[in-house]
């Protein structure tokens, strides 16, 4: 009878082995531009996450939800996870990632201003700086991956 013990001196199966491969982090990903969007929106996504904590806390949900969410996304492009789920539109998916957080981070950015401590505003700023790279991403998403290209016989 096997136990833990025995399978652990062993060496892992090929089958064993070949599952963790998906998880080795695409270095070129990290520095390619979706890459630095990503990264960009995960630390300002921290920052107002700290802000909000230090102010109003009724706000940092929203944040840390959105922090998370990104993080999840960074994840699985840096480590092409994404690609073992086929079935489902990333692009799309990446796309109302963004607009769902430009509106949030609207909605919940002008709504911490009002209360006029510090830490809100410093929040707010960072808030509208985020909105904007949020909003690019959005823009190149649309561009590169779900606009309609034009054939040539859509132009004439």
């Amino acid at each position: 009878m096997f136990s833990a013990w025995d399978r652990r001196e062993r060496p892992p199966e090929e089958g064993a082995a070949a599952g963790l491969q998906g998880f080795g982090v695409d270095k070129t990903f990290l520095s390619s531009l979706k890459g630095i969007l990503l990264e960009t929106e995960l630390a300002l996504t921290f920052i107002i996450f700290i802000c909000f904590t230090a102010s109003i806390s009724a706000y940092m949900a929203a944040a840390l939800l959105e922090f998370l969410i990104t993080l999840a996304f960074l994840f699985l492009c840096a480590t092409q996870y994404y690609q073992r789920f086929d079935r489902l539109n990333w692009p799309c998916l990446d796309f109302l990632r963004c607009l769902s957080a430009i509106v949030i981070f609207l909605v919940v950015s002008f709504a911490a201003v009002t209360s006029r401590e510090g830490a809100a505003i410093a929040a707010f700023v960072f808030g509208i700086i985020l909105v904007s790279v949020f909003a690019y991403d959005a823009f190149k998403i649309y561009r590169t991956e779900l606009m309609p290209s034009t054939t040539e016989g859509d132009q004439q």
